[in-house]
């Protein structure tokens, strides 16, 4: 379909002229309005509840300061590299995740996985923001109302004491605050599978408080119980709040952003600064970061890093695609995805700070050491934290600036899903381009409307069984096969020259054979991991009964099936006489494969065909470049 094109000098990210706006048809469908909209949204997907709750463990528990060192090697080998080729796509296509598969129909069906990852995670994902909805508006409540055991949701077992700074907290205790098989815990994002109940003579206020007054959880998924009203009302005003900022698509969104992805940094900033003030937090903060450079002998750390960087930047499943389709066709994506990349891990690090001020406080007041009461995941945000901000002196304040960082971070995760899932359905239907907030209010209430279940006495078992199986094997599945696609069948060479015209100039041979070699062999090893770990999901000591678990893998199917569905399908359409001919011309782009830019697509059309050759030489041009 090409050679090599005619590239015109490339304009500066904030020009505005000819050039760049009689590039771009169908203007309808929206751009960012300034740079600066894209990279704090990009920032605000990116920078998931997973860099404040799991990173800090992780670095804890793997060596401190060492874990950098596998953790920048898959950033650099693996994260960085999938991260730029999924905006490269979106921004030359100017298309969500269905579109760029026209680059080799065969595998549309990977567009159509990613789209069913992305409605369900979508689907489940704001209920976390509605729990931390429900502890922001608790923490207006004077004495805060974890803190007691006088209230009428408490049991005869509830007491108060700091238990969970006096008392070890791991899988030998009453809790499994660290689950690793969970899935958007390690993306960006989160699950709460950590924050269960197993068996125990009593129980502290927080655990009540979370149990029995947020969640009013019930005994398992059989007992699905009434809507929980004031959680209801919770979960109603966290996606008001995601339709109003995206009533107007990327235009409204793009000004959110300069609060919801700013705001974190200030609030951590802030509770680093207390931390600091606190006895005990030069020791949280040295535990943090002392490296122990034997831990590098474990593979299983290498595996955690690698699984880390690759959940925690969130390719596989369509809102990098998305977001970068609404960039202007000659931004430079490559300097953009090195500059996000490590601003989103370098958030982690920030944020690890922040909170081993305040473990190294609760430490020092249990006088525990602090690898005996620090914990991953939502343990930390709704059990932990909370009690040592009751701690402090204004204990209301804290807890509110909290919860808002929380509610913040979360939130701009949602706004990608759902902006993804509609600019799905607005490539698919054009129309709907230009009913923006049509579009916004009918997925915001199917949203609603399927997702009122979680707020049940069963919805946390709900949850945890969507967040156990959706995208545990689908996404490392779905971002092999993009680099398989792209560095091989489609060709790293013929990605290099459509980035060429966006750019003006190609892709470093670095990057070339981190897509074709390293990072599909690093991908394939995390892949096997996740498989050789899996376990059957647990929500404390309660079992899922048999049904669920076939429902379960049901739900990991979903994804994958339509991969060969779609792959027959195309072959079907394919021109051929024959079925072999049908099958090899499924795999060369359509006719619907070409850069947004109305100006380069008709020199595409006219100047470019795929380069052929042998083996050696399509190996060579792929991983050197047309000038090896």
């Amino acid at each position: 379909m090409y050679a090599e094109c005619a590239v015109e000098e490339p304009l500066s990210d904030d020009q505005s002229s000819e050039d760049i706006e009689s590039d771009q048809p169908e203007v309808e469908r929206g751009r960012w309005s300034a740079k600066l909209d894209y990279m704090l949204s990009m920032i605000g997907y990116c920078v998931g509840l997973g860099n404040i709750w799991r990173f800090p463990y992780l670095c804890m528990r793997n060596g401190g300061g060492a874990f950098l060192i596998p953790f920048l090697f898959f950033l650099l080998a693996a994260g960085l590299p999938l991260y730029f080729m999924e905006v490269s796509l979106g921004q030359f296509t100017g298309r969500g995740c269905f579109h760029v598969w026209e680059a080799s129909p065969i595998f549309k069906g990977i567009g159509v996985g990613m789209f069913n990852v992305l409605f369900v995670v979508t689907l489940y994902y704001n209920i976390i923001n509605t729990w931390t909805l429900y502890y922001l508006g608790s923490s207006f409540i004077s004495p805060l109302p974890w803190t007691g055991c006088d209230n009428e949701w408490n049991t005869p077992r509830c007491f108060h004491r700091s238990s969970i700074m006096t008392q070890r907290i791991d899988n030998d205790t009453g809790y499994d605050l660290f689950n690793a098989s969970s899935t958007i815990l390690q993306d960006q994002n989160t699950t709460v599978s950590s924050v269960i109940k197993a068996s125990s003579n009593s129980t502290t206020s927080q655990e009540e408080f979370w149990f029995h007054r947020v969640l009013t959880i019930s005994r398992g998924l059989d007992e699905v119980g009434g809507l929980n009203w004031q959680l209801t009302l919770c979960f109603l005003g966290a996606w008001l709040v995601v339709f109003l900022c995206l009533i107007k698509g990327v235009k409204s969104l793009g000004k959110v952003v300069y609060v919801t992805a700013t705001l974190p940094y200030l609030l951590l900033a802030v509770i680093l600064i207390k931390g600091l003030t606190l006895p005990g937090a030069v020791d949280g903060i040295l535990f943090y970061i002392r490296p122990d450079f034997n831990k590098l002998a474990n593979v299983q750390v290498w595996l955690e890093a690698g699984l880390q960087v690759f959940y925690s930047l969130g390719p596989g499943w369509g809102p990098l695609i998305t977001m970068a389709s609404y960039n202007k066709f000659r931004n430079n994506c490559y300097r953009d995805a090195v500059t996000l990349t490590f601003i989103s891990e370098g958030t982690s690090i920030f944020g690890g700070f922040a909170i081993f001020t305040i473990v190294g406080f609760m430490a020092h007041q249990a006088g525990k050491p602090v690898d005996e009461v620090v914990q991953a995941g939502p343990g930390l945000a709704y059990l932990v934290y909370p009690e040592a901000l009751s701690q402090l002196p204004f204990p209301n304040m804290w807890a509110v600036v909290f919860f808002v960082m929380l509610f913040t971070v979360g939130l701009d995760s949602q706004f990608a899903t759902v902006e993804a899932c509609m600019t799905a359905v607005s490539d698919i239907v054009p129309s709907m381009r230009r009913r923006k907030a049509l579009l916004a209010f009918l997925t915001c209430s199917f949203f609603v409307l399927t997702g009122l279940i979680l707020c049940t006495e069963c919805g946390l078992y709900i949850f945890q069984l969507l967040d156990w199986y959706i995208a545990a094997f689908s996404l490392p599945v779905f971002a092999l096969l993009e680099c398989i696609v792209f560095g091989w069948i489609y060709g790293a060479d013929n990605l290099s020259r459509d980035i060429e015209m966006m750019l003006g100039r190609g892709v470093p041979v670095y990057m070339r054979i981190m897509w074709c070699i390293v990072t599909p062999v690093i991908l394939t090893l995390l892949l096997i991991s996740t498989i050789y770990t899996y376990r059957p999901p647990m929500v404390g000591d309660y079992t899922y009964p048999l049904y669920a678990r076939a429902i379960g893998w049901l739900v990991a199917a979903l994804p994958l099936i339509p991969i060969p569905v779609c792959a027959l399908h195309a072959v079907r359409k394919s021109p051929g006489n024959t079925w072999i001919q049908r099958f090899y011309s499924s795999f060369q782009p359509s006719d619907k494969w070409k850069p947004i830019s109305a100006r380069a697509c008709e020199k595409y059309k006219v100047d470019n065909k795929l380069f052929r050759g042998g083996f050696k030489a399509v190996v060579l041009r792929n991983l050197l470049g047309k000038n090896s």
